[in-house]
């Protein structure tokens, strides 16, 4: 076995985006069926898309999307909320800039 058949460790900041993709489908489960498939459609979607496009090392902008997605996260969590949407949040940068 080669250094290369190790698993990667994950940095902090991968363990919390994971933490929170793991949340969001918890959350789904308390939801109705219809529901639950939609909430887990925009997560999967919305954390793909991120995952391209957004610069592993534009950390602000991770924080930024790790704050945002806690607090959508919370509300999602309360009983009274049936769903979620996606929301499109556009900076003029989303990759780390180039010097």
């Amino acid at each position: 076995m080669g250094p290369s058949s190790a698993p990667r460790r994950l940095s902090g900041m991968q363990k919390q985006v994971l933490s929170l993709y793991r949340g969001f489908l918890r959350a789904a489960r308390t939801k109705s069926a219809e529901d639950r498939q939609r909430i887990e459609s925009i997560v999967s979607i919305e954390f793909r898309r991120n995952a391209k496009e957004v610069d592993r090392k534009n950390f602000l902008y991770i924080e930024y999307l790790l704050r945002r997605g806690k607090k959508q996260l919370d509300q999602l969590r309360s009983p009274d909320i049936v769903g979620l949407s996606a929301t499109n949040v556009s900076f003029s940068q989303t990759k780390a800039p180039t010097h």
